[in-house]
């Protein structure tokens, strides 16, 4: 039986790389990158389920954020590959946001971050999990 990468020639990706723990840290360090800012995670978390939402939506979703900075936090969202970005064109342009593929994975590993600190100590617990209302 022949194999299918062969074929198309594209390798195999079943197999993770080695870290060692130098590689290992930088390259965690390189991903929370791409999470870091005050609001990226309120947005992901704005369209995770798939949710399209226009920029007047996030805009009224994530009140004390300004506009400027919704509009940098996505833009680089988008140059990250987390984010995708719709114009229609109309007049006047609708423009709408959606998680990517790759960024509709991130729910899973932060759904796991939050199943982490929920297992800490009480004390620490009650700093970290920020109860809803």
């Amino acid at each position: 039986m022949t194999r299918t990468d062969e074929n198309v020639r594209y390798p195999l990706r079943s197999k993770r790389p080695d870290y060692a723990p130098g590689s290992g840290a930088r390259s965690v360090q390189n991903v929370l990158g791409v999470l870091e800012g005050r609001w990226k995670l309120i947005i992901l978390f704005e369209l995770f389920g798939g949710r399209l939402k226009r920029f007047s939506e996030l805009e009224r979703a994530i009140p004390a954020i300004s506009q400027k900075m919704l509009i940098q936090q996505l833009r680089q969202l988008e140059r990250d590959g987390v984010v995708a970005r719709i114009v229609h064109p109309e007049v006047p342009p609708r423009v709408e946001y959606h998680l990517t593929e790759w960024g509709q994975r991130l729910c899973p590993a932060l759904d796991q971050l939050l199943i982490w600190a929920e297992s800490a100590p009480d004390e620490i617990r009650q700093a970290l999990i920020v109860p809803e209302g």
